[in-house]
């Protein structure tokens, strides 16, 4: 696994092992609900990846671009469909977006190997 990749998931994990011994209801809760509406529904698990996709570039979320772009990586989305999800994102959120394309397009290209 690429270190980049490596030290985003350990940093992840470590920080949401964290929150959770927090033992916070209503965080529990919040975290509850983002897994489950990333759960195969009437849109499949690979769309929604993709969805989020979008919406965390046109929000500038690097953490979140990097999250989604691993479960898209997973859900087996070609390197094709991932550009036409920067495109989208980028005609959604505008030229401010490019540079977390940058960043979006260095990530998966460490998730490819």
């Amino acid at each position: 696994m690429d270190p980049i990749v490596k030290e985003f998931n350990d940093y992840r994990s470590l920080m949401n092992e964290r929150i959770m011994e927090s033992d916070n209801l209503v965080i529990k809760r919040l975290f509850n609900l983002d897994a489950n509406t990333y759960s195969e529904g009437a849109l499949p698990v690979k769309t929604k990846e993709m969805l989020g996709l979008v919406a965390s570039m046109v929000l500038r979320c690097d953490d979140c671009i990097r999250y989604h772009l691993q479960k898209c990586h997973e859900e087996g989305v070609s390197t094709e469909e991932v550009f036409e999800v920067f495109a989208i994102a980028n005609i959604v959120g505008g030229t401010i977006v490019i540079p977390h394309l940058r960043r979006a397009v260095e990530f998966w290209d460490k998730l490819k190997g």
